[in-house]
């Protein structure tokens, strides 16, 4: 298992893979008026999930739980708005904060267990006033984020 440092812990609304440099400063123009209308709200995370699935989990999570309906429409806000730009639209955004990533997928039934009885727990608040365009490096090592261009919203 490798958890997430953190500092590289956030939300992902819209997964845009690579990006050539002269189509980001159209991205981020567009990013730009999504935030612009877009109103700051709080959110709570509670419980725990996985990525495919608890008997299998490949990613770890903590689920949205307060602000999530306000969080699925800033998503939604920035799909509508890339969409045009060329990138494809997501079948479904599941609101959640990855917290870790399993190395070796298997079946591991106490891990499942633990995920399914952490339903109820509550994990902490953060209040979400911007959003930022990301580029992502992986490694063996994990992740490192750099933070390119960020707007605070309304």
């Amino acid at each position: 298992m490798a958890w997430i440092v953190p500092e590289n812990l956030h939300v992902t609304v819209k997964f845009l893979g690579p990006i050539e440099i002269t189509q980001r400063g159209l991205v981020a123009a567009t990013l730009s008026r999504v935030a612009a209308g877009a109103p700051a709200f709080d959110i709570s995370l509670r419980g725990l999930g996985a990525f495919p699935s608890l008997t299998r989990p490949r990613v770890i999570w903590g689920g949205v739980n307060d602000g999530a309906h306000a969080l699925t429409e800033l998503a939604d806000a920035v799909e509508r708005a890339l969409v045009p730009l060329g990138f494809a639209a997501e079948e479904r955004f599941v609101p959640h904060v990855t917290l870790g990533r399993v190395r070796q997928p298997r079946r591991d039934p106490d891990l499942s267990e633990a995920l399914a009885l952490s339903g109820t727990r509550d994990f902490g608040r953060t209040h979400v006033d911007r959003i930022a365009l990301m580029r992502s490096d992986l490694s063996p090592r994990g992740a490192h984020y750099d933070e390119l261009v960020s707007w605070s919203l309304r």
